[in-house]
């Protein structure tokens, strides 16, 4: 089930939108804004869950952190 409603967006986000759908990369501007807000809803959960961790746990200390960062970086530049 979908709802149309009428949003007010920034010039350049409309663009980016229109070009993403010119470039084969989204469907329709509907679909683009969809994907998008798809996108903020799930790294908001992650976000709740990283903090129900962390005041369950603690927060990671900087070695943790450390490790995580060099984990990152290998997988982002296998």
């Amino acid at each position: 089930m979908t709802t149309k409603i009428a949003v007010s967006l920034p010039d350049h986000l409309v663009d980016e939108a229109r070009t993403a759908v010119a470039e084969g990369r989204a469907a329709s501007v509907s679909a683009y804004v969809a994907e998008a807000m798809s996108e903020k809803s799930r790294r908001r959960t992650l976000t709740e869950v990283l903090d129900e961790m962390d005041a369950e746990l603690g927060a990671p200390g900087p070695e943790a952190r450390a490790r995580a960062s060099r984990v990152l970086d290998a997988l982002a530049h296998g």
